[in-house]
């Protein structure tokens, strides 16, 4: 006697192409725009701690703050 065949069933379309695409949205891309801020925050940073240990009390916390605070967090955002 011969073996009846499977019925077969539609398949759900799965939601890993979908995730896929979305992993490679997300992935940061850094240009000449990041690269410009992040390098004005760390000259910002270095030229800050070498006035603090000038004993600079207005010229280096301004710059760290500019550095730490502003145009690096900016680097990474923009």
């Amino acid at each position: 006697m011969p073996r009846p065949e499977p019925t077969r069933t539609r398949q759900r379309a799965t939601a890993a192409p979908a995730i896929a695409a979305a992993d490679n949205e997300s992935t940061l891309r850094f240009g000449p725009l990041n690269a410009a801020l992040m390098l004005a925050g760390l000259l910002s940073i270095i030229a800050g701690f070498v006035m603090l240990a000038g004993a600079s009390t207005v010229g280096a916390p301004l710059l760290l703050v500019l550095g730490f605070a502003i145009l690096v967090p900016l680097g990474i955002i923009l």
